[in-house]
């Protein structure tokens, strides 16, 4: 998954990114369509969302809470790259503070959270605060199979990490069990499950690797180590 230069992204927004029209103020509508777009669409565009969010910058009348959020949402499914961080720092101050934009700097607060946890591998604490709210069903509403895209994130650094682990272990990290788990682990993931332990087929980044370290002394450097000793003891 590619979320800085996605395939799917259209001449017309390659145009605004890679030309003056990024500084143009009727490019906002343009780039937000093509947010919506990538909400209905399962993928990413960080580069064309963080030009919309300079965009916004310099046209604070045109800000969209909503269109803010969902640039944040998105960034959350792409995890562990630093996409959150960067689309957050282009977030103006005075919109982050409290009380200044009724319900954003909120609801941006309780984002920060579920990065941070994604971003600490703290999965199962990820999906209890995304229950523990029902702002958090208000923020994902837009992106279409946000839990799902979370999912195969976590289930890909997995993979990169373990040969095999234990079933229930692996239910928290999803945030599901009982059949709608094995599924996921079987069908999307194209794991097997054998008893209580979860296999996952080896790959390159999950393979032992035989390392070898080799150390070139030469016969001067040891002399030169054999007449230091020795002049120590004079």
């Amino acid at each position: 998954m590619d979320s800085e230069d996605p395939q799917e992204r259209p001449e017309d927004i390659i145009n605004i990114i890679n030309g003056l029209e990024r500084y143009n103020p009727e490019a906002v509508g343009h780039l937000e369509d093509y947010l919506r777009h990538q909400c209905e669409n399962r993928y990413t565009d960080s580069n064309a969302n963080r030009t919309l969010l300079k965009l916004y910058q310099l046209n604070p009348d045109r800000v969209k809470d909503e269109v803010i959020t969902n640039i944040l949402v998105k960034a959350l499914t792409c995890f562990p790259s630093p996409q959150f961080s960067l689309a957050l720092h282009l977030i103006p101050p005075s919109l982050l503070a409290p009380n200044s934009r009724a319900e954003l700097p909120e609801a941006i607060a309780k984002l920060r959270e579920l990065s941070n946890q994604l971003q600490g591998a703290q999965y199962a604490r990820f999906w209890a605060q995304l229950d523990s709210d029902d702002l958090y069903a208000d923020l994902t509403t837009d992106i279409e199979g946000f839990e799902e895209l979370i999912r195969v994130r976590i289930a890909t650094l997995v993979s990169h990490a373990y040969r095999e682990i234990d079933l229930p272990i692996l239910e928290q990290w999803l945030g599901m069990d009982g059949p709608a788990a094995l599924r996921f682990i079987t069908d999307t993931a194209g794991w097997k499950v054998e008893g209580g332990t979860v296999k996952v087929p080896r790959n390159a980044e999950n393979e032992a690797k035989k390392s070898e370290v080799r150390e070139d002394v030469n016969v001067d450097m040891f002399s030169r180590v054999i007449r230091r000793a020795w002049e120590e003891t004079i």
